[in-house]
């Protein structure tokens, strides 16, 4: 028994702490009809659908095929790493940081494999974890790149081109580092060797039976995205893709990752709980005061950037501030961004015996991209 729960444990290392912390701060704030108000079932809504579309997009084989056509034009290393992280940096400023890496990490894991075992090994880590970086930052350009974004936005009172030009030059730094990472990168493992169609493994040989279900994917996608923009309600994609996946193909509803939302509800637990502690709320009120982007950069690395805005907003009318601090602040620890944990879980899938390794490797690039984007916040005049 309790090897089991050891081994469940080591598999579910952040739905385990996430629960024990729900259920400590449970102690100090009993359980009452507020708890309903904590958990955003928009964004578990809106998770859930993504990752059930995703799902069914790749058990037809559709990212096979986008893979082989892609690494048919890649010539070198540095141009194929470059692709996969600018494709997260890019996206997410349109489907979230959250959507890019559920799309494009199960992506990558599709074109790695496709160079062997050696190469595979060599750049897996690295290239998650730089892709992870550049959906987090790729993200807080625009308002609808992240949720935080699009609260604050909303907060703030800012036109698009103000919010655009607020956190353009940190965007422009964001994006000359991850080409001079990918360059580098590239020409440490420099063979790519050429793929064709025969050397493609299908995830998927449904051929023509799978126009129908590529159609249904793609249109509910659509409407995925519509909701991330507020233009649909969430409760109308939700059920459309439960009864939609339903009726097309039953089991990807079971290749949902269902600890992953258990996570954030725990997450959310949480931090709603610690939100309503007197002396953590004094404490903040006298501390964030003048210090907007700071407080907001350290308080995400602890409750993530999300929570950190909607906590912080009650305390200071510095919203462009707390944009910038909850922005910067997703990069860092595994939990400053939520949407980090996405590709914490699927590396933890996909190579189990290299947790350790991948969040060393996570923490030492988001220091470093963090210190550099502070930097240039100071020297913008803070």
């Amino acid at each position: 028994m309790m090897n089991r729960i050891f081994a469940f444990f080591k598999k579910e290392t952040v739905l385990c702490v996430s629960f024990i912390l729900a259920v400590a701060s449970m102690f100090i704030v009993p359980p009452d009809r507020n708890y309903w108000e904590y958990i955003d079932f928009r964004t578990l809504a809106i998770l859930f659908c993504l990752m059930s579309v995703m799902a069914g997009l790749q058990k037809i084989g559709v990212f096979d095929r986008v893979a082989k056509k892609l690494l048919g034009h890649v010539k070198s290393g540095h141009s194929l790493i470059l692709t996969l992280v600018l494709l997260c940096f890019f996206s997410s400023m349109f489907i979230t940081n959250d959507v890019a890496l559920i799309t494009f990490v199960p992506f990558t894991f599709i074109v790695l494999n496709m160079l062997g075992d050696g190469q595979k090994d060599r750049l897996l880590l690295p290239v998650v974890v730089m892709q992870t970086i550049a959906a987090n930052l790729g993200s807080m350009l625009t308002p609808l790149g992240n949720p935080q974004n699009l609260y604050l936005y909303g907060k703030a009172g800012l036109s698009i081109y103000e919010f655009l030009m607020l956190m353009l030059p940190y965007t422009l730094l964001s994006l000359v580092l991850l080409v001079v990472w990918s360059i580098i990168q590239g020409r440490v493992c420099p063979q790519i060797p050429k793929l064709d169609g025969a050397s493609v493994q299908q995830g998927s040989s449904h051929g023509k039976k799978a126009v129908y279900p590529l159609v249904v994917y793609l249109m509910l996608f659509l409407l995925c995205l519509l909701t991330v923009g507020r233009i649909l309600p969430w409760q109308a994609a939700f059920f459309a893709v439960l009864i939609m996946v339903f009726a097309v193909d039953r089991q990807v509803l079971v290749k949902v990752d269902y600890s992953l939302l258990f996570t954030f509800i725990c997450f959310f637990i949480f931090i709603g709980n610690v939100g309503r502690i007197p002396a953590f709320r004094d404490f903040l009120q006298g501390m964030i005061a003048g210090r907007e982007v700071y407080t907001a950069v350290i308080v995400s690395q602890v409750i993530s950037n999300v929570p950190a805005a909607l906590l912080l907003s009650g305390f200071t009318e510095n919203f462009a501030g707390l944009i910038i601090g909850t922005n910067l602040g997703g990069l860092g620890t595994l939990i400053a961004s939520m949407a980090s944990l996405i590709s914490y879980k699927y590396v933890a899938k996909e190579a189990s015996g290299r947790k350790s390794k991948y969040i060393l490797l996570f923490t030492a690039g988001n220091i470093f991209f963090l210190a550099l984007l502070v930097l240039l916040y100071i020297l913008l005049g803070s």
